[in-house]
């Protein structure tokens, strides 16, 4: 296997679920990738380790999802000069609102480009994005996703407007 270009991290094993979403997009744009667990509170050490040898080894991109206080993305940010892409994960106390503003209120100098609650799958697809500036092969597979996604559309926008309003929300609920 090529060496990881994106680290996906999250805080807990209970993220899983979701940021697996991250791992399966670059699975299917063929970008190489690691995933793991690194808490910022329980393996700081971990956490410092990594963070500070990713560009090291070879990664371009660093996708961290964290619920709660949330810290792990900017802990990150703060240590590496790579990009880091925060993911909050939906939580029970507060729905994952407590998540987003921990990750999203970063100060002056330690940027993490937030997404929205549970949104690996978009953050996949951002790194995606970053790693196409330089990469051919996969800016041709991002434009391709972007056309996938304009097709979709139209077909909905032809079906919606052959079938009329009713017709096509029956189809819809099938």
């Amino acid at each position: 296997m090529k060496k990881a270009l994106v680290g996906i991290l999250m805080g807990s094993d209970s993220d899983l679920q979701v940021m697996k979403e991250a791992k399966e997009v670059l699975d299917s744009f063929c970008v190489p990738n690691e995933i793991t667990i690194v808490s910022a509170h329980r393996t700081a050490k971990r956490m410092v380790d990594y963070a500070s040898c990713a560009k090291k080894k070879g990664i371009k991109v660093i996708i961290a999802g964290a619920g709660g206080a949330a810290h792990l993305p900017g802990m990150v940010a703060s240590l590496t000069p790579l990009p880091v892409i925060g993911v909050p994960i939906k939580t029970k106390s507060l729905e994952g609102l407590d998540s987003l503003l921990s990750i999203w209120q970063m100060p002056p100098g330690v940027p993490v480009a937030t997404m929205s609650i549970n949104g690996a799958k978009n953050a996949g697809i951002l790194a995606c994005q970053i790693l196409a500036v330089k990469h051919l092969e996969i800016a041709k597979k991002v434009e391709e996703y972007k056309r996938d996604l304009e097709l979709g559309v139209l077909k909905k926008v032809g079906r919606l407007e052959k079938s009329g309003v009713e017709n096509y929300l029956k189809r819809t609920k099938q």
